[in-house]
């Protein structure tokens, strides 16, 4: 059965940097995309990024501060997440699209001072 294993998160200061791993086991299969969600507490769960045959997405809050990327060996995605702000405190999921979507069981970042 194809499972999601993330990175623990953690606790960073304003303007600091973490990086989130996802890694992809039970199939063969190549994805046809690895990214990751967030929910932050009392609001709706929301895309952050995600990556498809190479080609990078993110939503404009974290353009330049965040990269996806992704081990096709390792059936691995990375989040470096760099100058985090307070506003990204959220429970962090990565996802990845066969011909459903499976996801991962999240994990915590907090940005705190």
């Amino acid at each position: 059965q194809l499972q999601l294993v993330e990175s623990v998160g953690g606790l960073v200061q304003p303007g600091g940097s973490l990086r989130l791993s996802c890694a992809s086991s039970g199939t063969t299969l190549l994805p046809i995309a690895m990214g990751w969600y967030r929910q932050a507490p009392g609001k709706e769960r929301e895309w952050v990024a995600h990556i498809s045959s190479g080609t990078t997405f993110y939503r404009d809050s974290v353009k330049c501060r965040f990269t996806i990327s992704r081990d096709n060996a390792n059936n691995t995605v990375y989040l470096q997440m760099n100058s985090l702000k307070d506003e990204d405190t959220a429970v962090y999921h990565c996802f990845l699209d066969l011909s459903s979507r499976w996801w991962g069981q999240g994990t915590q970042v907090t940005v705190s001072s």
